[in-house]
């Protein structure tokens, strides 16, 4: 297993979203928040600073840095607000499919365009009745000579209007199971495509969440991800491994953020003639908070390291760890943290209600914890027969073998036939004197 791996680039990138975190994002984070629009500001931040090219490669306009310093960027903006750092991430989920399954042609032609800030990417998975079973999706495209022709809906389109470019998962070929779903590329403006309900959400309010609807969008065949039907599975899937870190880094930073505003307030807060900090029962919480915290981030990295080393064989279990223990404890610290703060903590005009507010979608989205826990077992179990030789070390039991006993004959309460004599409720009635 390889040791984690941060570049003197990722720490460049990690304080380059620090100063984005402090002087742009925090400032107006409640704002946002209690207006629930999108903060166009933050966005030009990201363009001036180069923050959209970090994890796209340099031969496609990017600066190739890689996922250890996506992951720092988005731990570092979710730090000063959650809704900034999914903003931020969620252009590197809806570029991956690209980056994993595109042609050349269909990666020369956009990945610039995003590391730029020129256009905007979401993701397009979802659906009403295809949460974590995405292979039910309906939405359908049908090939129609040069084009596809796309019809359905999807839901929970992060960036959805905000985003120009769009990664589209779609129903190809009905009858197969394993090549059912292809993935396509559709631009804003496309005839038919269009934004519908916007989700009024309990956290991360700054960034839109949306339904999408394709009624005959007609998309040149060009745009099919890969020139290949039926990857669109395999491509989602990719997808997913390589951003669940980015997920479990902005679990992280609301998690480190919300712990800062607890030690700051317990600091200040003055009860029985001490500060909150004093008092043994608040130190046994920040404690194990810093922990928690610690812990989450050592899984993060090691993961984010193992998608830029392609360690193949690490990857999904690792993402699925990263995720799922990270945001646990998100929400766990924000929660925490809340309560630290007491009856202010609950109150909008303080800053930490909105941590636990924007903490409880990363145990939801991209997969929701449940089910990375199955993706962890699994990969635990197939991976049985490295440690197979301890099995001789755990004793085996016997059972003697006795007269066997037809199961009819024991839920009548009979005796086994053969075994001697009439039944045992004939038996009890002879001695009764029943009959």
């Amino acid at each position: 297993m390889a040791a984690i791996v941060i570049t003197e680039e990722a720490r460049h990138w990690q304080q380059v979203a620090h100063k984005v975190a402090e002087e742009v994002v925090r400032p107006i984070a409640k704002h946002y928040d209690e207006v629930q629009e999108y903060p166009e500001e933050v966005r030009r931040a990201y363009i001036e600073n180069g923050l959209l090219g970090v994890w796209i490669p340099k031969a496609y306009g990017g600066h190739g840095a890689g996922i250890v310093a996506l992951c720092l960027v988005i731990e570092e903006l979710s730090r000063a607000c959650g809704a900034t750092g999914v903003a931020y991430a969620v252009n590197a989920l809806g570029s991956f499919p690209i980056l994993v399954g595109g042609s050349e042609e269909q990666k020369a032609h956009y990945l610039p365009q995003i590391a730029k800030g020129e256009k905007m990417i979401a993701f397009c998975l979802s659906e009403k009745f295809a949460g974590s079973d995405a292979g039910s999706m309906r939405c359908q495209a049908r090939k129609d000579g040069e084009h596809y022709v796309i019809n359905g809906e999807k839901k929970w389109t992060t960036n959805g209007g905000v985003a120009s470019i769009y990664t589209v998962f779609a129903v190809t070929d009905p009858a197969s199971k394993s090549r059912r779903i292809s993935a396509f590329i559709v631009e804003k403006g496309t005839p038919g495509f269009s934004i519908k309900k916007v989700e009024d959400k309990m956290g991360i309010r700054a960034v839109p969440v949306v339904e999408s609807h394709f009624d005959d969008v007609r998309v040149p065949a060009a745009n099919l991800l890969g020139g290949r039907p039926g990857m669109g599975f395999k491509h989602a899937m990719q997808t997913l491994d390589f951003a669940r870190p980015g997920v479990a880094a902005q679990g992280l930073g609301l998690a480190q953020g919300a712990m800062e505003y607890a030690v700051t307030y317990a600091l200040r807060r003055q009860q029985f003639g001490q500060n909150l900090a004093s008092m043994g029962v608040i130190q046994d919480m920040l404690g194990n908070m810093a922990a928690k915290v610690e812990a989450a981030r050592s899984l993060i990295y090691r993961a984010a390291t193992a998608v830029d080393l392609n360690d193949t064989d690490s990857i999904n279990r690792l993402a699925a760890m990263s995720k799922s223990f990270a945001t646990d404890v998100a929400m766990e610290v924000t929660t925490d943290a809340v309560q630290i703060f007491g009856g202010y903590g609950y109150m909008k005009d303080y800053p930490i209600e909105k941590y636990m507010r924007d903490a409880k979608i990363t145990q939801i989205y991209e997969g929701t914890n449940q089910i990375q826990r199955l993706v962890i077992a699994r990969n635990l179990i197939k991976d049985a027969g490295r440690f197979a030789n301890i099995d001789a070390y755990i004793p085996r039991e016997s059972y003697n073998a006795y007269h066997a006993v037809a199961e009819s004959e024991l839920a009548a309460g009979d005796e086994p036939s053969g075994a001697g004599g009439a039944p045992r409720g004939a038996q009890a009635g002879a001695r009764s004197g029943a009959g």
